[in-house]
């Protein structure tokens, strides 16, 4: 029994040229009912959500607006809070120190860096080295971060003690930020 190859080619590539024919219908079909005008009850589902949305919005500016004397309050209060530069540099010298003094370190290095101003705040960079064991470097960190005036810690670089004091001492340079009131 022969077998005709070419009936069978022939067959085979009907059947795929009649696959894509109705691919393509329905690719024409679906795009039709996707660009169908909505029916009124949907525009007004989609119109209502988009209302929602526009008055959540609203909503929210009307609290932002709201809460701007209080926000503003709280604002006055934290510049109130700020040394005054006049005053700012020995009163965190001061202040580092007396933290050094109740945590058992030593403060070296001081050095103040008057980096920007913006706003009557003036924001200024300290770096300092401080000595001692860890348990009060650690202690010493800690009273930084619960002081009632602003530091903000930005790097700790741990360094080698050269001279000869009790082992398991380190040193440590601290760099921190703090910003003083430009007015009184």
């Amino acid at each position: 029994m022969p077998v005709d190859f070419s009936a069978r080619k022939q067959m085979i590539l009907g059947g795929v040229i009649l696959l894509a024919l109705a691919d393509v219908a329905l690719g024409l079909y679906s795009w039709e009912l996707a660009s169908a005008p909505q029916t009124p009850q949907q525009q007004y589902a989609q119109q209502s959500m988009q209302l929602k949305v526009l008055k959540g919005d609203i909503e929210r500016a009307q609290k932002i607006r709201s809460d701007i004397p209080s926000t503003q309050k709280d604002c006055d209060r934290f510049e109130q809070s700020l040394f005054p530069v006049s005053t700012g540099y020995s009163s965190v010298t001061s202040e580092l120190g007396d933290m050094a003094k109740k945590a058992g370190v030593q403060l070296e290095d001081v050095a103040f860096k008057q980096d920007s101003e913006s706003h009557k705040i003036v924001e200024v960079v300290i770096d300092a080295t401080i000595n001692g064991d860890y348990k009060n470097v650690v202690a010493f960190l800690n009273a930084v971060q619960r002081s009632n005036s602003t530091y903000a810690m930005d790097s700790l670089t741990l360094g080698s003690e050269n001279s000869q004091g009790p082992a398991g001492f380190i040193k440590v340079a601290v760099h921190l930020k703090t910003y003083f009131r430009t007015t009184a």
